[in-house]
């Protein structure tokens, strides 16, 4: 069995003990036995998991999230926050962002969008394509739009073997399950219905590994 389907069978085998013993699944029985799957999450793409991890928000106020998946470099991958079955997290992720928890500002790439006249008329969406060309400093999204002017820097920022700006575009690429079960009856993911969230996703990416590297950087030299 894969790792990650081992770590997702241990943390529902520890979710039903918890259940078994409390004979509930509020916020605090659930988040006791993903926090153990966060962490040994974490451990497999090098990366340190923080209970009660401190931040600034945009307004200057200091808020803690329940966890957060940081590199090395104490430089944020994700946060976490537990809730209870019956919360609205929409609802919850907008009270986040009205608090003013963090967010990352665009950077100003051009966007280049050029009609696919051929899907158009055949009622189509713009073929995706999500392809990274460091060479022109682009990234291609689909027959229709691409983004342009990524500087250098933001290709440098890597989450393994690639830089995480490929990290996100492999995400979003439309992928066919080999299982013809889950082909035939969850195989309803399109490109072009987050389109719009990848973009904004894209920049705000580049941003922060523009941003890492010149701390990077700045790190290095400091130890000349």
């Amino acid at each position: 069995m894969h790792l990650g389907k081992l770590l997702i069978h241990q943390y529902l085998n520890d979710l039903e003990r918890l259940k078994s013993a409390s004979g509930s699944v509020r916020e605090g029985v659930v988040s006791e036995a993903f926090k153990d799957l966060l962490k040994a999450g974490a451990r497999q793409h090098d990366l340190i998991f923080v209970a009660q991890h401190k931040l600034e928000t945009t307004a200057k106020e200091r808020r803690y999230v329940d966890g957060a998946l940081l590199y090395s470099l104490r430089v944020p991958f994700g946060y976490w926050e537990a809730k209870d079955e019956k919360d609205d997290l929409d609802a919850e992720i907008d009270l986040k962002f009205r608090r003013g928890y963090e967010s990352v500002p665009t950077f100003p790439v051009k966007r280049v969008d050029i009609l696919d006249d051929k899907a158009r008329k055949a009622g189509l969406a713009p073929k995706a394509i999500l392809k990274a060309d460091k060479a022109s400093s682009r990234i291609i999204l689909d027959s229709e739009t691409t983004l342009s002017g990524v500087p250098t820097a933001a290709w440098d920022y890597m989450l393994g073997n690639r830089s995480a700006l490929e990290w996100v575009l492999d995400q979003y690429k439309e992928k066919k399950p080999k299982d013809p079960t889950i082909r035939e009856k969850f195989n309803t993911y399109r490109f072009a219905d987050y389109k719009e969230k990848v973009v904004d996703l894209l920049m705000r990416v580049t941003t922060v590994s523009v941003e890492t590297m010149q701390i990077v950087n700045e790190m290095r030299a400091a130890r000349r």
